[in-house]
């Protein structure tokens, strides 16, 4: 199977959120009780029950304001760290590149979450369990695209194969000019959803400049865990090659020295 790419083009973003009712039919996530928060967006966040939602943003624009669109969820990262981190394989990556997840196998230990760059992993206390984008794996399954892409009615969600995409993005940027850029691929080894973006990164609100993985989960899963099992593997080679050397231990007292005169 090819690499898959999910490309969001926010100059062609009209934010229907269209998608993001797409995603709560598909994956039939329930609704929750959400607050004003002063913005047409809604809910203010990523939750458990909302893998991808619009953002609005209001920037300044001349002697007025603008708005900015970004359609926020999992980037399925080449490199992810909720992969590298999570202990029980609950989640992996598929044969498309995109990072799934197995609810079954999932413990709740929430260490997706400090190890997402993106701040996308949401933890539900009521079943203990993460939640996130899955890329529609059961759609891709079936030859069909993500239920997002689907109801995009302005063509600003498209996917395919990654080098297209790749092309297409690059494409569309040259043709916009000014300070549009196409941000995801220089990421993480890669990000299986991409932008093409007319701002600079830094303008949108909760988007990182420069995502990487925390170190910490690095050194841990390459560096310390590696050598602790190795240091523990050499504990019991050693233990062995002690009692094939020398033999059971002797706990009968026979062979003590005893001492005292005559």
């Amino acid at each position: 199977m090819s690499e898959k790419i999910k490309l969001y083009d926010a100059t062609k973003c009209t934010a229907c959120r269209g998608c993001q009712l797409a995603c709560k039919q598909w994956n039939q996530l329930p609704a929750k009780q959400t607050y004003n928060s002063g913005s047409y967006q809604n809910p203010p966040d990523l939750q458990s029950n909302t893998w991808m939602l619009i953002r609005f943003q209001e920037v300044a624009a001349g002697n007025g304001v603008k708005w900015l669109y970004r359609k926020e969820a999992c980037m399925h990262c080449t490199h992810a760290g909720c992969v590298k981190a999570c202990p029980s394989g609950a989640l992996h990556h598929t044969e498309y590149g995109t990072v799934s997840m197995d609810k079954e196998k999932c413990i709740g230990c929430k260490e997706c979450i400090y190890a997402c760059p993106f701040n996308v992993p949401r933890y539900d206390a009521k079943t203990d369990k993460i939640s996130k984008c899955d890329m529609c794996f059961s759609r891709l399954d079936n030859g069909l695209e993500p239920a997002c892409v689907k109801a995009c009615p302005t063509a600003a969600l498209k996917f395919g194969d990654k080098e297209d995409m790749i092309k297409v993005a690059e494409k569309r940027v040259k043709a916009l000019g000014g300070d549009a850029a196409v941000y995801g691929p220089g990421f993480v080894g890669g990000t299986h959803m991409i932008y093409v973006l007319p701002e600079k990164a830094g303008v949108y609100t909760d988007l990182p400049v420069s995502p990487r993985v925390p170190f910490s989960v690095i050194a841990w899963k390459d560096l310390f865990k590696p050598l602790g099992l190795l240091a523990a593997s050499g504990v019991l080679a050693g233990a062995f090659l002690h009692y094939i050397i020398h033999g059971p231990k002797d706990t009968s007292g026979g062979n003590a020295h005893h001492g005292g005169g005559e």
